[in-house]
């Protein structure tokens, strides 16, 4: 008998062939894929040792139909268990924990004991398109203070913010150190700037903060490159927690220029963390130098 992380251990009665119980094999313990494994039961929740008899055989990650018994015989028999296939592909789910494992500064194997589960089984989910278990999942969720729906990509279209707020919130200021440090992380804000005839305008850009300026780039005659430069811009990048009903947001106001010096451009390009999502050509570099920078943060009153 031999299995993979994620696999499933599938108990049947020896004279009807009915299922008994079923699990998802999350942790191994030698490398070839022999017994001993570690399940997590169905109908329990519990993670338990098993050293499968006679009456189990494993049920590989996609498989309905073939079966590798405890003695070592393949055959063919009905299914044991069969799970809906995801609306996603299930790679997705693996990313968006790996995303959040981050954020939230934790290791695989801090993250792996609050969900009782291997690491090398939360390496596998995050790396391989695995599509675990429903308790698996909520587990995962629950260590990373998210829920299972969040980590299957549900409402990703949706805007943030649908969901309940706090039934008593306390709303505090930031000071100007928390301010820095959140707007340090870079990724995605918004620019917001005057453009052609008066319109107000509301940008979204992926940017870096470098030396205490906010940069990103843009397309030469965008709205943000022909509007910022030689103006005064409000920026804003905030987080919304939706599990939570937590957030927070931070906005920085100063003066935009275009970068035009080629060393520094180099530099700044070098140092990117990721490039445009939106693609195309950007090579201009806008920088914000803030001159007055706020914040909120919305949590649970003490």
């Amino acid at each position: 008998m031999r299995a993979h992380l994620g696999d499933r251990l599938v108990v049947e009665s020896p004279a009807t062939g009915v299922v008994r119980r079923d699990g998802e094999i999350v942790g191994l313990h030698h490398d070839d894929g022999t017994p001993p494994y570690d399940v997590r039961w169905s109908d329990t929740d519990d993670i338990t040792l098993v050293f499968p008899g006679p009456d189990a055989h494993i049920q590989h990650t996609g498989t309905d139909t073939e079966h590798e018994h405890a003695d070592g015989a393949g055959r063919s028999s009905p299914p044991a268990v069969t799970r809906p296939v995801p609306e996603e592909d299930p790679g997705d789910i693996g990313r968006r924990v790996a995303v959040e494992r981050r954020r939230r500064g934790l290791s695989r194997e801090e993250t792996a004991r609050r969900a009782r589960i291997s690491p090398q089984y939360l390496a596998y989910l995050e790396e391989q398109s695995a599509d675990p278990s429903t308790a698996t999942l909520l587990a995962l969720a629950a260590a990373l203070g998210t829920t299972a729906t969040a980590l299957r990509g549900a409402g990703v279209d949706l805007p943030p913010g649908q969901g309940h707020a706090l039934l008593r919130p306390q709303l505090r200021d930031l000071g100007p150190e928390e301010c820095r440090r959140l707007l340090s992380t870079h990724g995605v804000g918004r620019i917001a700037v005057t453009a052609a005839g008066g319109r107000p305008a509301v940008v979204p850009v992926n940017y870096e903060v470098v030396q205490d300026e906010i940069v990103f780039r843009t397309m030469p005659g965008s709205v943000p490159a022909a509007a910022a430069a030689g103006t005064e811009v409000a920026f804003e990048v905030d987080h919304v927690d939706d599990a939570m009903s937590r957030g927070w947001s931070v906005l920085a106001v100063g003066p935009a220029s275009v970068v035009t010096e080629p060393d520094a451009v180099r530099e700044l390009t070098r140092r990117a963390h990721t490039e445009p999502w939106a693609g195309g050509t950007r090579d201009v570099w806008v920088a914000i130098r803030p001159t007055r920078v706020t914040g909120k943060r919305i949590t649970p009153a003490e």
